[in-house]
């Protein structure tokens, strides 16, 4: 039910409040953002609204673009291998933060999430400027480190998350029993804080996919990514199959996020 049968009729309304109010700020939040469907299915060659004809044509010339199909292969390489050295990163840092006895915790743990804080301009001009000194600018290397950096504090904070809610009971049972540290890890510990892991590696392909700033400091022709040629379309020229793409990264990260919640519903205890 949606609220208990002993509630009042001004709990009952204050609730209906909070709700319409709740949905109010979220279609208001989220409506913008799908402006852009419509737009990328008009055939017009200006963004007018409303749509006088909607077709495919823009669609068609995403997929028959060189530059355009280079940037989604640039983009999704980079957010690969970002998403492996992160997850790889970013698990073994909350494994080692969760430790009852690890030392000076709050500080460590201030210094791994300050990407999450720090302007992403700033990330990206040090970025720049420290790969600059070993030759990484204008690489796809030198990118994926610097999304790393941005990507691997939001998977120490999920998994982190994972762990508070894990019994290291079992762990401890595991080793009792002979299982190396690293068997017990990998047959018991991860299991269990898998969906926390999976999520966090999520979190860190679509950070690195849609990020824009520090690839426009650390990329060069050839390794544009799909949101820098987005930027430069912007610049250069107002082509509509910009709309195009945005709507397929919308959809992509619809798609990424839903999976998370997923997760995060399948990784929670069930309630007794």
């Amino acid at each position: 039910m949606w609220l208990p049968s002993y509630s009042t009729p001004s709990e009952r309304l204050v609730r209906t409040l909070v709700v319409t109010f709740a949905a109010a700020v979220l279609v208001f939040l989220v409506a913008p953002l799908f402006i852009i469907v419509p737009l990328s299915f008009s055939n017009d060659p200006f963004f007018t609204l409303p749509v006088q004809s909607y077709s495919l044509r823009w669609y068609l010339d995403f997929f028959g673009n060189d530059r355009w199909i280079s940037g989604v292969f640039n983009s999704v390489v980079a957010a690969v291998l970002t998403t492996i050295l992160a997850t790889t990163l970013g698990t073994m840092a909350a494994l080692g933060i969760s430790r009852p006895d690890f030392p000076a915790r709050r500080l460590v743990m201030a210094l791994l999430i300050s990407p999450m804080i720090v302007p992403v301009m700033i990330v990206a001009v040090g970025s720049y400027l420290f790969f600059g000194q070993v030759g990484l600018t204008n690489t796809r290397t030198g990118l994926v480190l610097a999304h790393t950096a941005l990507a691997t504090p939001f998977v120490v904070v999920t998994v982190t998350a994972t762990l508070s809610t894990y019994d290291t009971n079992l762990t401890r049972a595991a080793l009792s029993l002979g299982a190396s540290p690293l068997s017990a890890f990998f047959r018991v510990g991860l299991p269990n804080i898998l969906p926390g892991v999976v999520s966090g590696g999520i979190f860190a392909f679509a950070i690195s996919f849609d990020e824009v700033v520090v690839a426009l400091f650390m990329t060069g022709a050839e390794q544009r990514t799909l949101p820098v040629q987005m930027f430069s379309g912007i610049r250069d020229q107002i082509n509509p199959t910009i709309m195009a793409a945005a709507t397929l990264l919308l959809t992509l990260s619809v798609l990424l996020f839903g999976v998370v919640a997923l997760l995060t519903r399948r990784g929670r205890p069930a309630s007794r």
